[in-house]
């Protein structure tokens, strides 16, 4: 009986450490896509204050991104 009771305890250990491994690979791939999306929005971010950097340089310097020649 004794040897019973260490089997199960012996499994119920090796469940729970296969369990707390799935929980924390989980988290690991909820942090990676955090970050994912979080390289994505500052991508955006510095893609859009390039171009409103241009646009305001094309501003105050009277030259615009296009030019239109008409002949």
């Amino acid at each position: 009986m004794d040897a019973y009771i260490r089997y199960k305890e012996s499994i119920m250990s090796v469940s729970s450490t296969s369990s707390a491994s799935t929980a924390q690979n989980i988290q690991i791939d909820v942090m990676k896509k955090a970050q994912d999306v979080q390289a994505q929005q500052v991508l955006k971010v510095l893609e859009s204050a390039n171009e409103q950097s241009q646009q305001v340089a094309a501003q105050k310097t009277g030259i615009g991104q296009n030019i239109n020649i008409m002949a």
